[in-house]
């Protein structure tokens, strides 16, 4: 005779976990959280819909979009949800709990910030716990933790908000040595809150602006809070009318001035956005990228617009053109500080040392994209990191250190949109604490750094 199915809990009456609505979303949640904070994976290729975590991919569509949800909200607010679990924890976790401290980090973010019952939240992370053999004895401190933090999370939630800096030490500690406590505050204050949606139009923002249910910005940019719709289903995709590209990203390209003709190189090009710009600006545009995935992306995103590039795969750093281009746009691989309203598993999977290896490469793509312009041609580089060491640190010290280059600095007035965020030597700086609208969630742009020089003739 074949005896009854039992669960983890010995039960023979017990679900298998498989049967229990919402658990596996949970247990996966759990496991990439822990993928991202004890591994520093990046969270997007944990949630790729192709090549992403197995757990993730065994979910319905409806089940990763919750734990994603879970995800984002839990690196957002990790620290206020740290702060919150630990009062209720008459010691501190040992180290080696680190994945009961995941479940109860999950549960948190429901219970705290998703739009989900604290009783479910609550009975699935104990039962998570129970079917874990590293935690199955906490069981009872996640209960009794949780429905605490439920119980109180009105009372003292806001005033936590208030009190906590959602940063890990190293970054909250560079950003106040780049711009100071007070804009520091402001920057972080601004990672909380989801980025809204940009879209650069080929023609008429106004236009968009109405048709996607949004406001045009002063740099020319649609910006939409949040989408009705998936991207794909928005009026103007399928006719290439636009594309998604945050405004800070729009500005570099811009940087060149009239550029109708001539021959012009985007370096790191994919995803596109800035060869469109480029190409639309009337340029010869040829894209180049190391990687042929993303370059094969980059031609699909260009087909849609119907715009046509000339396409180099390669390692930048051994290409070499037959001839050389009237202007360079050199958008260099970076630490994507300055994407955490989007990407708030970076200042997690990121550390002082990743970015000082970048600053170390970016240095060296630098030094080779000015050898493929023409003397007197022009070069912009830029990046999303929020960073003096990526940007105005390594803009000086190139400078100092390559006499074949000479600053091109962005003059007041030469372009309005980019005026407000003109550095005085210059550049451009953006901080997720720049452009300041209405409300939080229509404010703000990803950080980026841009400079413009020119080959000596």
């Amino acid at each position: 005779m074949t005896p009854p199915r039992r669960g983890h809990s010995g039960n023979p009456q017990h679900k298998a976990d498989d049967e229990i609505a919402g658990l596996a979303a949970r247990k996966a949640a759990a496991r990439l959280l822990a993928a991202v904070i004890d591994a520093r994976t990046p969270l997007d290729g944990l949630t790729d819909n192709e090549h992403g975590h197995p757990q993730y991919k065994a979910l319905d569509g409806r089940d990763r979009a919750l734990v994603r949800a879970i995800l984002v909200t839990a690196l957002r607010h990790r620290m206020t949800i740290a702060g919150l679990l630990s009062r209720r924890l008459e010691k501190p976790l040992p180290p080696n709990a680190t994945a009961l401290s995941h479940i109860l980090h999950v549960a948190a973010a429901q219970i705290l910030f998703l739009d989900v019952p604290d009783s479910a939240a609550v009975d699935l992370a104990v039962t998570h716990a129970k079917s874990d053999p590293r935690t199955t004895r906490f069981s009872g401190l996640v209960n009794g933790v949780l429905r605490s933090l439920a119980r109180a999370k009105q009372a003292e939630l806001a005033r936590a908000l208030a009190a906590t800096s959602e940063a890990p030490q190293w970054f909250a500690e560079r950003l106040t040595a780049a711009y100071g406590a007070d804009k520091a505050s402001a920057i972080l204050a601004a990672h909380r809150h989801e980025a809204p949606v940009d879209f650069t139009v080929k023609a008429d923002p106004a236009l968009w602006a109405e048709r996607l249910g949004g406001i045009v910005l002063p740099t020319g940019t649609v910006r939409v809070e949040k989408l009705s719709a998936n991207v794909i289903d928005l009026p103007g995709f399928a006719d290439g009318a636009w594309w998604v590209q945050d405004t800070a990203a729009s500005l570099p390209a811009r940087l060149f001035g009239d550029i109708s003709g001539q021959r012009v190189a985007d370096l790191c090009a994919a995803p596109g956005g800035k060869t469109a710009q480029l190409i639309l600006a009337g340029a010869n545009v040829t894209a180049v990228d190391t990687s042929k995935n993303r370059l094969a992306r980059l031609k699909q995103n260009l087909d849609r617009l119907g715009l046509t590039a000339e396409l180099v795969q390669t390692d930048l750093l051994d290409y070499q053109p037959a001839d050389l281009f009237d202007a360079v746009l050199l958008d260099a691989p970076c630490s994507s500080t300055g994407t955490v309203r989007r990407h708030p598993d970076v200042p997690w999977t990121k550390t002082m040392p990743d970015v000082e290896k970048l600053a170390a490469l970016q240095r060296r793509l630098l030094a080779h994209a000015v050898t493929l312009v023409r003397p007197g041609g022009r070069i912009v580089f830029s990046n999303c990191s929020l960073d003096p060491i990526e940007g105005e640190e390594l803009y000086r010290a190139f400078l100092a250190e390559s006499p074949g280059v000479i600053d091109d600095p962005i003059r007041p007035g030469e372009f309005a949109e980019v005026d407000p965020f003109l550095t005085p030597a210059g550049a451009l700086r953006t901080t997720p604490a720049d452009l300041m609208l209405e409300s939080p969630g229509i404010s703000g742009l990803d950080g980026f750094f841009a400079a413009r020089m020119k080959r000596a003739g």
